[in-house]
């Protein structure tokens, strides 16, 4: 995670002497795509039920983890990697394809974290702007040469929410060379309702060069205990491996992963997936109501175009202990929060609209 990012978590309100000040209401984060929610209830238990085994090392492997997502992927057990989050297992990824390709081609606009990736692997960076909201797939395509490590896709697009469709990504993906590896982020998926958006897996299943990475941080709660999943060709899986962790995840993301697959939980999950897309709706109306431009979102956040205004928007919502996340002079994403915390945003946004909408 970038420096950018972090620092959003010190725009809390301070007294004259430059402490905390007591009598400011507590900053309501919006900055970093966290649920709102609490652990799920039955998750939670098994955490507080595991505590009493924090001097034990967890399961080296996580062979128990390992083998009840391929069960549930309808995958076997050589093709699913765990590790820290999406983003940890991109960084795993990458870093293992080998040294005879040196680029690595990214949408930009997109996740903060790709560039660091990109070069913590020792790679030079391809980005290729975005088409609007959305990856501009043809040139990214083109953007591929004989030198391409790989390709990044984050799909939905974080920070702009958009998605890219089934036929696009086949078209893509008949384009690109099977010696070159195509890694699609999931990590909002649950939050997808766009029928046409595909099941990164299906297209796994009919390209050997496809890697789709998905995290327990976002939808499921479990940001603390930063536990991820990948599903790639074993050969690919292998060679990760042996750039990941021993003993991680942790025994306590272990089994809250775990706990994450059963139907209990999974019932749980459904109604507050259901919750934040309702709440990801009525927000996004809010806005536009009040004359500021929103993204379409089919994640857990909203992109505001607000180009130059940006940072002068973000600073607005920081005074009034609201943090989000500001790009200069292309926009404002703000993730779904509570409903507390969506009325204190729109409060600023209806004050500030007049000064700051366009795109």
């Amino acid at each position: 995670m970038t420096s950018t990012v972090d620092s959003s978590r010190a725009g809390q309100a301070t007294d004259a002497t430059g402490g905390a000040d007591p009598a400011a209401p507590a900053p309501e984060d919006l900055a970093m795509n966290e649920t709102p929610y609490p652990p799920l209830p039955s998750v939670l238990r098994v955490v507080q039920e595991g505590a009493h085994r924090l001097n034990r090392y967890p399961e080296h492997t996580a062979g128990t983890l390992v083998a009840a997502l391929a069960r549930r992927l309808d995958v076997p057990p050589a093709e699913v990697l765990v590790g820290p989050g999406s983003a940890g297992l991109s960084q795993h990824i990458v870093a293992s394809l080998g040294r005879d390709r040196t680029e690595v081609v990214y949408p930009a606009l997109s996740f903060e974290g790709y560039p660091l990736i990109v070069a913590n692997a020792g790679c030079r960076p391809v980005p290729v702007p975005l088409d609007g909201y959305r990856h501009d797939l043809p040139a990214m395509a083109a953007a591929v040469t004989d030198r391409t490590r790989c390709v990044l896709i984050c799909n939905p697009n974080n920070p702009t929410g958009a998605v890219l469709g089934r036929a696009e990504l086949e078209d893509f993906l008949g384009r690109i060379p099977p010696e070159v590896v195509v890694i699609i982020d999931e990590a909002y998926r649950e939050f997808v309702t766009d029928p046409d958006v595909p099941d990164a897996l299906d297209l796994y299943r009919e390209h050997d060069n496809v890697c789709v990475l998905r995290t327990f941080s976002k939808a499921y709660g479990l940001a603390t205990l930063r536990v991820g999943y990948a599903v790639a060709a074993p050969a690919i899986a292998a060679a990760a491996r042996m750039v990941g962790l021993v003993f991680y995840p942790g025994g306590l993301g272990q089994a809250a992963a775990l706990a994450s697959l059963d139907d209990a939980a999974g019932a749980e999950l459904a109604k507050r997936r259901d919750d934040l897309i309702a709440a990801r709706t009525a927000l996004r109306d809010e806005l536009l109501a009040a004359g500021l431009p929103v993204a379409p979102s089919e994640a857990n956040f909203l992109w505001l175009p607000l180009g130059p205004a940006a940072v002068e928007f973000a600073a607005r919502c920081r005074q009034a202990g609201i943090l989000v996340r500001p790009y200069p002079d292309q926009g404002v994403r703000i993730t779904v929060g509570s409903a507390e915390a969506n009325e204190r945003l729109l409060a600023v946004a209806r004050a500030a609209a007049p000064e700051v909408s366009g795109e």
